[in-house]
């Protein structure tokens, strides 16, 4: 494919990539999806596959809105997909629950969502914080540990992979080229038009958008933008099929469509995707035990690490450069959640040429300059 011109060209091939390219060929443009391959556990077969509302927000009001409206998008989105492809992503939004092991947790949380709903300009949407007896009602499951919870009727999840494989071949079906061993070493602009230089050879299009998770800090200077990272390992187990127990997700264990528990949530400042650190794996399985007893003699059938897309300040970076117009950078850690929004609101923006101001004026990565200043 090298040589070939295409309205936009995509780097990375992951959830943000996938979603944009699709939303891009929707509006009938020519796409290129640049990709690096899939040697190592990416973000996007790492997920933990929530599509999360409650919490988001705090230090930025404009998140939780953004947020939300990609949740209100979501069943509209799964819906699209499954027409297209055949392939159902599972997308069910029941609500969700953020458990509490001590009442010092449930206090501590109940601070948070004060904060978060007090701020100037934030959407007001409703987060209950429940004691025990409240939260047994919706999970009977729960242990005596179980102090309270708080829940979001927002919340819900998805199945994580077939999601990405459901994206991959929805994109191929609207005629996206996917050049997966695609690694862009530069990228240059010439006769108004970008060159991203691989080593399968150049790609040529009228437009790129950077949605190459932590790679967009080396890609985005190379077209006059930014992109802060702070990469973070997490570490998620998976156990054997149980029978359904849990009609809810909660923000750090889910059971899926298909029977097994994913118990997650884990933070580590490492960006090695190949290593687990055993003492985080027993820390999260001896949390789900405490909310779910009944997971005590249950078997744990896989177990891996994954490096979590994560800006400076932990909220999304949206922003196209002045100094090379028709550039633009997509960076998120919510690439699950805001799938709907990348595919169905962002990508037809970069198709007109200009990111919306109220969606650049809170995400630009400009921000940081102001944070310094300050």
């Amino acid at each position: 494919m090298a040589g070939d011109e295409f309205d936009v060209a995509v780097v990375g091939g992951g959830l943000v990539g996938a979603a944009t390219s699709w939303g891009l060929a929707r509006e009938g443009l020519r796409v290129a999806l640049l990709d690096e391959g899939d040697r190592d556990v990416r973000a996007s077969r790492g997920n933990f596959a929530l599509v999360w509302v409650q919490s988001k927000g705090l230090g930025l009001a404009a998140y939780a809105g953004w947020t939300i409206r990609s949740s209100n998008a979501w069943g509209g989105f799964s819906d699209l997909l499954k027409q297209e492809t055949g392939l159902d992503v599972c997308f069910q939004r029941p609500g969700g629950f953020h458990l509490a092991l001590s009442e010092k947790e449930l206090e501590a949380r109940a601070s948070i969502l004060k904060r978060l709903h007090a701020q100037p300009g934030i959407v007001d949407y409703k987060t209950e914080v429940l004691d025990h007896s409240q939260v047994a009602r919706m999970l009977p499951d729960i242990g005596p540990d179980v102090v309270g919870a708080s829940y979001c009727s927002l919340d819900g999840h998805v199945n994580s992979l077939r999601l990405f494989r459901t994206l991959h071949t929805a994109i191929n079906a609207r005629g996206v080229t996917y050049l997966p061993s695609h690694r862009v070493e530069t990228i240059t602009r010439e006769g108004g038009e970008f060159r991203l230089h691989t080593a399968k050879g150049e790609v040529r299009a009228a437009k790129v958008a950077l949605a190459a998770g932590n790679a967009n800090m080396r890609l985005a200077p190379m077209v006059g933008l930014e992109a802060p990272m702070r990469p973070e390992r997490g570490q998620i187990v998976v156990t054997e099929r149980l029978r359904p127990f849990l009609d809810y997700p909660v923000v750090t264990l889910r059971q899926t469509d298909e029977g097994t528990v994913m118990i997650g949530d884990s933070k580590e400042e490492s960006t090695d995707p190949s290593g687990l650190t055993i003492g985080v794996s027993s820390t999260e399985a001896e949390r789900a035990v405490r909310q779910f007893p009944l997971l005590a003699n249950v078997n744990v059938v896989r177990t891996w690490s994954a490096i979590r897309v994560m800006t400076q300040d932990g909220f999304p970076i949206y922003d196209e450069s002045e100094s090379h117009p028709g550039a633009f950078v997509l960076c998120c850690h919510s690439g699950v959640t805001l799938c709907a929004n990348h595919a169905l609101t962002v990508a037809p923006m970069i198709a007109r040429g200009a990111l919306d101001k109220a969606l650049v004026a809170p995400f630009s990565a400009r921000r940081f300059h102001v944070q310094a200043a300050g």
